[in-house]
């Protein structure tokens, strides 16, 4: 876990706009297209998105400072408890539980406290409530995690693909144990309710199940048409441009949006092209020059 203010090479008392230029020089160093099939710089890319989500963000910085959240944007543990992202005694997974939610933890939505209820029936356990958060990529393509429930307890939960921010996924019959009837009978555990909140990625937008970005392409590539690299969820690809092709040209990388699940066929990418003129070549600023002077030459005529 780095120092969001190490990784964007700024001191904490930076203003927000040191940060901005400091996270825009970054990523365009960085950035996967430009420097292709290196794992390392994808690596540094990838933490310098993630450093600019925490102290890029406002509230985030202040509560950052405080100590109230870690690098990871994921809750401290209070009363210095033990665990990454949360305390003893409750439930965790990656980020853990916003502090008003606390008192809530071991709630049942579904019934009271201790007990019995009138004739002696076994009860429903109480659900559990927590939060996960997750990168952009992981919501994309599904991932699984192993979240802690507190007293020595872990549930493995697997995040679908294409899973979005905000929704809450529920794990039946991980909850509280119910408790048993007056003849004995166990009564069913509760559930599991688990928020899942996605990171924001500097390089990828979602449209539905497909997934948007936009590449430079060199001045060169552009006019006479070439290779370029185009970093998607799955990986690097290699894609040809068509001569000719002006910005705002957009390629259709089939299956490469959000994974495929029983119920979705595979999303695709869209990759918007951004021509940069990059260093110009001297014979190019020439030639320019030279077409400048014939029409306006031709105009005097």
């Amino acid at each position: 876990m780095s120092d969001p203010y190490t990784t964007l090479g700024v001191s904490k008392t930076a203003s927000d706009q040191e940060i901005r230029s400091a996270y825009r020089r970054l990523v365009k160093q960085y950035h996967p297209d430009r420097n292709p099939d290196d794992p390392k710089a994808e690596e540094r890319f990838k933490a310098v998105g993630k450093a600019y989500s925490i102290i890029g963000d406002k509230e985030k910085r202040q509560r950052f400072d405080r100590g109230e959240i870690d690098a990871d944007g994921q809750e401290r543990a209070p009363f210095g408890a033990g665990g990454a992202g949360g305390f003893s005694g409750g439930f965790s997974g990656q980020g853990g539980f916003e502090a008003d939610d606390l008192g809530d933890i071991f709630s049942s939505m579904f019934g009271g406290g201790g007990g019995f209820r009138a004739g002696g029936q076994p009860r429903r356990g109480g659900d559990l409530q927590g939060e996960l958060r997750i990168s952009f990529t992981e919501a994309l393509l599904g991932t699984k995690r192993d979240v802690s429930l507190g007293e020595g307890r872990h549930v493995s939960v697997n995040i679908p693909a294409g899973i979005e921010d905000g929704k809450t996924l529920r794990l039946k019959g991980k909850g509280s144990p119910g408790h048993p009837g007056r003849d004995g009978r166990p009564g069913p555990a509760g559930d599991v309710l688990l928020k899942i909140f996605v990171a924001s990625d500097p390089y990828y937008t979602r449209d539905g199940r497909d997934v948007r970005v936009t590449v430079d392409v060199d001045l060169r590539t552009a006019v006479l048409g070439g290779k370029i690299h185009v970093r998607t969820p799955k990986g690097t690809v290699a894609v040809m441009v068509k001569p000719h092709s002006d910005s705002g040209t957009t390629l259709r990388l089939k299956g490469r949006g959000v994974a495929a699940t029983k119920q979705h066929a595979a999303g695709d990418l869209y990759a918007t092209l951004r021509v940069v003129i990059g260093t110009p070549d001297e014979k190019l600023e020439e030639f320019l020059r030279q077409q400048t002077v014939d029409e306006n030459v031709a105009g005097e005529g």
